[in-house]
């Protein structure tokens, strides 16, 4: 249904407009819209939901200095400039991003960036609860797993299972006392399938 929705150019849910509005940081998007963004992407030829970019070696170095100065802070944001126009979802980038623009106080280019992370979380976050397979959260990135795990208050308890097309990740005690989430990753799998 999504893929046939965002093919429509007469509506809103277009994917070309929910790019472009997502791209300015438009906090009037609505769940339904976050969705077909979200979503809608694994339909985009750009989507490579296994490739790394080039800058992630860059934005490590930068990362592991003892001390980060403005300097660095602007660096940081300059890779994951990079990085984000490579994948719109990448929301490791966007956490460095958010923490740099915070630390040199640019809050106008912070809310955009702000605006765009929640549009991910809340896309994900209406996919289910990720209690069992059948409530498993929906994502698009293997990576997205581990940022939700952080997101909800959870530690990677350090087991992962691939079970049929879902993603088990144990967890740290917690007071939810939840021993695992579930993850579809089924963008994935068929993404990895179309390749071979």
């Amino acid at each position: 249904r999504i893929e046939k929705n965002i093919q429509d150019s007469k509506s809103n849910l277009f994917y070309d407009s929910l790019m472009t509005r997502y791209a300015a940081g438009d906090s009037t998007l609505n769940t339904e819209e976050k969705r077909h963004l979200y979503y809608g992407y694994t339909f985009q030829d750009a989507y490579a939901p296994y490739a790394f970019s080039s800058y992630r070696d860059s934005l490590a170095t930068v990362l592991n200095q003892e001390r980060l100065d403005t300097a660095a802070f602007e660096l940081i944001i300059q890779y994951t400039d990079v990085m984000l126009s490579e994948n719109p979802f990448d929301m490791r980038a966007l956490n460095y991003q958010l923490y740099s623009l915070e630390q040199i106080g640019n809050f106008e280019a912070f809310n955009i960036r702000v605006e765009q992370f929640s549009a991910i979380l809340d896309a994900i976050i209406s996919s289910g609860y990720g209690t069992s397979k059948e409530e498993a959260f929906y994502v698009i990135s293997t990576s997205h797993e581990y940022e939700m795990l952080g997101i909800l208050g959870f530690e990677f308890g350090g087991q992962q299972s691939l079970i049929e097309h879902y993603d088990y990740l144990t967890l740290k005690e917690n007071n939810a006392e939840l021993e695992g989430l579930y993850f579809d990753v089924s963008p994935c799998l068929n993404s990895l399938k179309s390749m071979f």
